[in-house]
């Protein structure tokens, strides 16, 4: 008896700097429970790594707005698709 194993399927080779990049570079920006959601850490996790990393390692601005009645969006600034 011969089966075809299935192929496994490959591991995301995107890491949690990569998924948080891809979401601050989205037009809307992205929430602080997106990015969150998208990296399982907790959200001042994800505030910490967004002003220690991104911020001062890289240099990159992030920029933040609040609308009313609507959370908190962060994005980096002067990126556009």
């Amino acid at each position: 008896m011969t089966k075809n194993p299935l192929k496994p399927s490959k591991p995301s080779a995107q890491t949690k700097t990569d998924k948080i990049l891809k979401l601050l570079q989205r037009n809307t920006g992205a929430t602080l429970a997106e990015l969150a959601k998208a990296t399982g850490w907790q959200k001042h996790s994800v505030q910490g790594f967004m002003s220690g990393t991104l911020k001062k390692k890289r240099g990159l601005k992030i920029t933040s707005t609040k609308e009313e009645d609507k959370d908190r969006r962060y994005q980096i600034a002067g990126v556009e698709q």
